[in-house]
């Protein structure tokens, strides 16, 4: 990861544009986790996920609030930040995780509404959720033009007819080709992942993944079923006019993430993002909001400073980079067998296909899920994506309601008998879950494809609890000087 002392100016419309550049160093997992779209479930494409280690796969703003840790900077901002992960699909077929340099960035820009900028920004509300982009989208549509052609001067957006939500949503998604030693490209200025030829002569340094999220709000739901139809773009993407019916203005939030795609330089194959896209066209986001919305709002009051420097803003608690790195978010079972680090095998991630285009993939149709359908061995799911078996009769009694007149008889608890593990197979994990008095043993037995869930449930006497672990703009453009994605 390199470093530069200096930070860009930052304009818009209106004059300088305060910011701020919240740093998530560290990464609280790499998993097919999605509580927007895929709630409950394991979801269908891996994700690289950064803030509040309360993640999971059905999160809310209460498990994001109360978790141990952020893998970002700030203590206070207690949000999720994921978006897809990217692989290297071998030659040969087989798939290598692409690491990730130096975590990501989700800049935090106070652009108001040029309508009308009196009005000023509104803070998310609490538990506020949404998402940028389309995992299904494989090609370019907006106004007929090639995409590898620079985008028409803003100003002309709107009179070529190009500012539609589709058309914004296409370049609110940038592929930066990173080379220290030229001069740097703008935010947003190529919006397709350029092949593996392109990168290995050009891009000495990696790929700066860009992603710009809707700003302008209903100023009603904090959430829609499609996570998007509560927000929209206003007219130039990062700054500019709400649309009618989107009056209220929020932080503008962009997303920004380097990928080493420079460890494959000679090596033959081609970059895969997680969702089975190779082009970048079907790059996507998501965000929940775990700030605490009384502090944000007066973070976007008080801290409008130009530098883009958390530092900067006397209202935040920051934490060090090291401190970011350790925070990490316990795995839920349900995916624990699930190989996503290093070399893989020979599918992505949840048996993702790789779709081409142009026409849409079909993530509704997804090809078998490698994991086991546990929908049909468990009844619900505890927090944390611990399986919680269904019974058929439970004690509700958990202690005593009054003292005994006589002495009790000795209990001696019993332990889960265990479950049959079938000849040739070895039993890799055992989990314990406790529902009250009910305790249940879960032994997970690996296959070469799948895994096999038996269990067994007896019902006890006495009293067991159960603990369930809870617990990264360039974005502007270059207009003055150089700025690369680190530490500043």
């Amino acid at each position: 990861m390199r470093t530069d002392t200096s930070l860009a100016i930052l304009a818009s419309v209106s004059g300088a544009a305060a910011f701020w550049r919240m740093e998530c160093r560290g990464r609280v997992a790499l998993a097919r986790l999605d509580p927007l779209i895929d709630p409950g479930v394991p979801s269908k494409h891996a994700h690289a996920i950064h803030g509040s280690s309360g993640f999971g796969a059905s999160a809310t703003y209460e498990d994001l609030r109360n978790a141990d840790c952020t893998s970002c900077a700030v203590v206070e901002d207690m949000s999720a930040y994921w978006a897809p992960a990217v692989y290297f699909r071998h030659a040969n077929g087989s798939y290598q995780e692409v690491l990730q340099d130096g975590g990501m960035l989700a800049y935090y820009f106070l652009n108001p509404d040029l309508k009308d900028p009196s009005k000023g920004i509104k803070a998310f509300p609490n538990n506020f959720r949404m998402v940028a982009g389309d995992t299904n989208r494989r090609n370019y549509s907006v106004g007929g033009l090639d995409v590898k052609m620079p985008d028409p001067p803003k100003s002309n957006w709107a009179s070529l007819g190009q500012t539609s939500q589709a058309d914004l949503a296409q370049r609110a998604i940038g592929f930066n080709c990173l080379n220290y030693a030229t001069e740097p490209e703008p935010s947003l200025y190529r919006h397709y992942l350029p092949d593996k030829q392109f990168l290995d002569e050009k891009c000495k340094d990696g790929v700066r993944f860009e992603l710009s999220f809707p700003s302008c709000w209903n100023g009603k739901d904090i959430s829609s079923p499609d996570q998007k139809s509560h927000v929209a773009y206003p007219d130039t993407v990062l700054n500019g006019n709400c649309p009618e019916g989107f009056d209220v203005k929020l932080p503008g939030l962009f997303f920004e993430t380097i990928w080493r795609t420079q460890d494959f330089v000679g090596i033959p194959g081609e970059f895969v993002i997680s969702n089975g896209d190779v082009q970048g066209f079907g790059y996507h986001g998501d965000f929940i909001s775990g700030w605490d919305e009384d502090h944000l709002q007066a973070a976007v009051d008080q801290c409008t400073a130009t530098s883009g420097k958390i530092s900067d803003c006397p209202l935040f608690t920051i934490l060090s980079e090291q401190e970011q790195k350790e925070c990490r978010m316990p795995t839920p079972p349900m995916i624990a067998s699930e190989k996503l680090s290093g070399l893989i095998g020979d599918t992505l991630p949840g048996n993702v296909a790789i779709a081409y285009g142009p026409e849409p993939a079909n993530h509704n149709k997804p090809l078998p899920d490698p994991l086991p359908a546990l929908s049909s061995v468990v009844d619900n799911i505890l927090p944390g994506g611990v399986f919680q078996e269904k019974q058929t009769s439970i004690s509700t009694s958990e202690e005593p309601t009054s003292t005994p007149t006589t002495t009790p008889t000795t209990t001696v608890t019993p332990t889960p008998s265990e479950p049959p593990v079938p000849e040739g197979y070895e039993a890799v994990r055992t989990d314990y879950v406790t529902n009250g008095n009910v305790v249940s043993k879960i032994v997970v037995i690996e296959t070469v494809e799948t895994v096999m869930l038996e269990t067994a449930t007896v019902t006890v006497t006495a009293t067991r609890t159960a603990e369930i672990e809870r617990r990264e703009v360039h974005l502007h453009q270059h207009l003055h000087h150089r700025h690369h994605h680190g530490l500043h």
